[in-house]
């Protein structure tokens, strides 16, 4: 049975339980990221070779049912279906299996090869679980591997089991609910005709039970009277039950997850503490969890600050004598300035942007890997609800830090569409990777660490009553936070390492280019001799209004583009990277202040039109635009009267 040399196999499992750090580990840097076709929705493949066969690795979305309620759901079960992988490598959280298995059995109900991996087994043990995976590989009839996804263990038993599955050597999974629900899934199974469903007809006859759109309306096409007789048995169930049929599924599934965790897991009473349950303990708590999270963020922004500050001076110094060593081998031609514009546009991204982006990625990837990032939600969610949203609204934000993109799509975890929009506005005001360039490189580097801090306290409050005012104008009220929260494990560093060079491997993709592009415009138009008459038209706004030198238009323009060019292009602009020389201390804060809070990037409107459609995307971009600047403008005039 070697014949077949190439695989092609899925990860599917919910959120936080080591998935992706698997999918790191098979695929290591044979893996590209990229999104669905005709989604926003992150995409990321992968290839590895084991045992003679090429095996393509897809890690499909973290998801907690197979239901149609989120688009990631519906392309989960869809691409399993559809594309039919010779396996799914189902990835649980050993510590929660209970909560896990119950999206395994809707896994099963696909009827797909698939293999369980019961990963974080250490940490189960150190809570005093023994689970008898023999026991739950008869019961369930599928293979089941115990992994440490952070050791890299387990993981080849994972792709044997896996190819032995392929090669016929499989148990026949029998999972079957109790007896009013299962007689009611024959019934429909019965009644469907002989056509060729993309899905299997027992999984269909269950969603219909549950009262699924979309199979509803698949259904629908070919044969209506299903519909009839699936409607007449959900109220069957309903009036034996008292519930919903769709509850009426889900209980079937809970009960039976029950009683299998019960023959396989047990649980050792004598244990002590563990570390990790104490710090759970201090970061939850509701006095002592805030200080913590303030000085947490405090220190990390604090070494951002430091390491960037250090960096891009040894950049600094390596990069000194290249104009004048340029200048000495090619002139002072047209084509050589257009030439250097390109070559200094790049020399400014890497001693301006890349010493803070990098850091920041990091030490976001830590917090997100080790499981703090949850915590922060949870003791956030009381906050949040004033805005209008709960606590999970502050991974959106979190991930803002990093880029305005991806939070503004990670904003479907928010179960209604208000939330998602007041989401989506918040995180456009969250100071991104690209705005603490600015305010690293800008105010913290050449005003104070201080004032740093007082623009990002600044942003605290600005967001905060912006979403206040957002939660009025738009009616309705926040839903509760119902979210899992993960045990603290130790952070991978591959992992964090390969994630955050995938993040700056994109930023230099889409920002390099428009640097250089950028570069060349401004030094053509500065040769041209346009760029005053172009300041110029700006300054009745830069400098009549926010007391910035009339250049400075020309940056807040090419701004649109990507945040950080505002301070390459300065560097460009003014030949000079210390801009202690061109602006004062007020014109930097100022400067920085309205960065932060005008028009998104053009990347992060695509972004809110794809989502929210462009009348939504205009109104954010023309407010914030008019709010940057008048509230720029007044800072400028209060911080004359200190500075």
């Amino acid at each position: 049975m070697r014949g077949i040399t190439k695989l092609h196999i899925v990860l599917a499992g919910q959120a936080n339980v080591g998935k992706s750090l698997i999918f790191n580990h098979l695929t290591g840097l044979h893996q590209h990221i990229g999104n669905w076709p005709g989604k926003t929705i992150e995409k990321a493949e992968g290839t590895l070779f084991y045992k003679g066969y090429t095996i393509d690795v897809l890690d499909l979305p973290g998801i907690y049912s197979l239901s149609s309620c989120s688009a990631e759901e519906l392309i989960s079960r869809e691409y399993i279906t559809i594309q039919k992988p010779d396996f799914i490598v189902n990835v649980l959280d050993s510590t929660s299996l209970e909560r896990n298995l119950i999206f395994s059995l809707q896994l099963l109900e696909l009827g797909r090869p698939m293999v369980l991996a019961l990963n974080m087994t250490d940490l189960a043990k150190k809570k005093g679980m023994d689970i008898d995976t023999r026991k739950l590989e008869k019961i369930l009839g599928v293979p089941v591997a115990e992994t440490i996804a952070s050791r890299r263990y387990g993981l080849t038993d994972v792709l044997d089991r896996g190819i032995q599955l392929k090669n016929g050597k499989t148990a026949s999974t029998s999972i079957k609910y109790g007896k009013e629900v299962e007689s009611r899934i024959d019934k429909l199974i019965n009644a469907f005709p002989g056509e060729d469903y993309p899905y299997p007809v027992r999984w269909m006859a269950i969603k219909l039970l549950e009262r699924d759109e979309e199979v509803k309306k698949l259904v629908k096409g070919n044969n209506s009277t299903i519909l009839e007789m699936a409607e007449k048995l959900c109220r069957e169930l309903e009036e034996i039950h008292g519930h919903d049929s769709s509850i009426v599924i889900a209980d079937e599934r809970c009960h039976l997850v029950s009683r299998i965790t019960g023959e396989t897991v047990k649980i050792m009473r004598s244990r002590k503490t563990s570390f990790a349950e104490k710090l759970d303990a201090l970061t939850t708590d509701r006095v002592l969890g805030y200080p913590v999270m303030i000085i947490s963020l405090a220190l990390i922004f604090l070494a951002i600050f430091k390491f960037g500050n250090w960096l891009s001076s040894e950049f600094e110094i390596l990069f000194s004598g290249i104009q004048t060593w340029w200048e000495s081998l090619f002139g002072v031609s047209v084509s050589a300035s257009l030439v250097f514009a390109a070559i200094e546009s790049i020399l400014a991204l890497i001693q301006i942007a890349l010493p803070y982006i990098l850091p920041f990625y990091i030490l976001l990837y830590i917090l997100e890997d080790a499981g703090y990032l949850a915590r922060i939600s949870l003791l956030t969610d009381s906050i949040m609800h004033k805005l209008g949203v709960h606590g999970k609204a502050c991974i959106p934000l979190m991930i803002g830090l990093g880029c305005n993109v991806p939070a503004c799509l990670s904003c479907r975890i928010m179960e209604t569409g208000r939330e998602r929009f007041i989401t989506a506005f918040l995180t456009t005001l969250v100071p991104c990777s690209a705005v603490t360039v600015i305010i690293m490189g800008l105010v913290g580097k050449f005003v104070g660490i201080g004032y740093a801090f007082g623009l990002y306290l600044l942003a605290v409050v600005v967001i905060f009553y912006l979403g206040k005012l957002a939660n009025k104008v738009m009616p309705g009220e926040a839903t509760e936070l119902i979210m899992v929260m993960p045990d603290y494990r130790r952070p991978d560093l591959r992992t964090i390492l390969l994630q955050t060079w995938f993040r700056l491997k994109e930023f230099i993709y889409i920002a390099a280019p428009l640097v250089i592009i950028s570069g060349i415009i401004i030094r053509g138009i500065h040769l041209a001799g346009w760029l005053p008459a172009i300041a110029d038209s700006f300054s009745p706004v830069t400098e009549g209004w926010l007391g910035l030198p009339a250049m400075t238009g020309i940056l807040l323009l090419f701004g649109i583009l990507r945040k950080e060019l505002v301070l390459v292009m300065l560097a460009t602009l003014y030949s000079t990277t210390n801009f202690a020389e061109v602006l004062s201390p007020v014109q930097m804060i100022t400067l920085a202040l309205v960065s932060m809070f005008y028009i998104p990037c053009i990347a992060t409107i695509a972004a809110l039109w794809k989502e929210f459609g462009w009348k939504k995307t205009l109104a954010v971009s023309f407010f914030e635009i008019f709010f940057a600047i008048i509230l720029a403008g007044v800072v400028s005039r209060i911080l004359g009267l200190f500075l």
